[in-house]
């Protein structure tokens, strides 16, 4: 049985809060030649994590089309920040 919208984003967001660095200072996190700037996307992805747990405890109910777009972004910056060697 598959997970509702809620449940899908709940966990998405664990994974991630788990898989990037966000806990790197920027000193790391600039550090090197980059390709885009580590530190900005984070910011960004922070920025969507706390705004959806807002939004998911205020009763939201993500669509699948969130989820997904959700989804794509965290991927787009995971593959930024990998390629920066910082995971």
């Amino acid at each position: 049985m598959k997970p509702d919208t809620t449940t899908a984003m709940r966990g998405l967001i664990c994974k991630v809060r788990s898989a990037l660095p966000f806990s790197l200072p920027a000193a790391e996190l600039c550090a090197g030649p980059c390709r885009g700037c580590p530190k900005k996307l984070l910011e960004l992805l922070d920025g969507e994590i706390v705004e959806w747990e807002q939004r998911l405890d205020n009763g939201e109910i993500p669509t699948l089309g969130d989820v997904n777009k959700f989804g794509r972004l965290c991927r787009k910056i995971h593959k930024a920040i990998a390629a920066n060697g910082l995971i």
